[in-house]
């Protein structure tokens, strides 16, 4: 069986462990467009940045701990994505996604390019945001052919998260 892919109609339900930036960004942008989303964080506070029209599920409490992720409803989720601050927290709470819940898609953004390939292998998607920036940035800086649909894609995403924050 084939884990749902976020083009298809039919909604997903995600669970986002960390509601910083990235966290916030992609749970009220998921939740604008339909899917089942419930955010984790170790503090209430840091929902604030969810804004007054977001749908989903907050739940305050650490992705390491299996109660808090079944309060989150992670054994129903298709997708779990973690982008705590901390690559060990992510990588763990990953892990658990994977191997104790089986959920079908899981993604965690990692600091460090040695430990994202490593879980890579694992088969966890792993966004290792230093090197993403770091290859955008040295493509714009040095005009290689690639860095013009980069940056579009880099814009269209900028502007999507000023229209949605506006």
């Amino acid at each position: 069986m084939s884990a749902p892919t976020p083009s298809s109609s039919t909604p997903l339900s995600v669970v986002i462990l960390g509601c910083g930036r990235v966290g916030s960004t992609l749970a009220r942008q998921l939740s604008r467009e339909g899917h089942s989303v419930t955010i984790v964080d170790m503090t209430s506070d840091a929902f604030r940045r969810l804004g007054t029209k977001f749908k989903g599920q907050r739940v305050i409490g650490t992705g390491l701990d299996q109660d808090t992720l079944r309060k989150a409803r992670i054994d129903q989720a298709d997708v779990f994505v973690a982008v705590t601050q901390g690559d060990n927290t992510n990588i763990m709470a990953s892990q658990v996604a994977r191997q104790v819940f089986s959920v079908p898609r899981v993604i965690a953004r990692i600091y460090d390019p040695i430990r994202a390939q490593a879980y890579r292998e694992m088969g966890i998607t792993t966004l290792c945001t230093t090197t993403l920036a770091a290859g955008i940035i040295r493509a714009e800086a040095l005009g290689t052919p690639d860095s013009g649909p980069v940056m579009q894609v880099v814009e269209a995403a900028d502007r999507a998260y000023l229209e949605m924050a506006g």
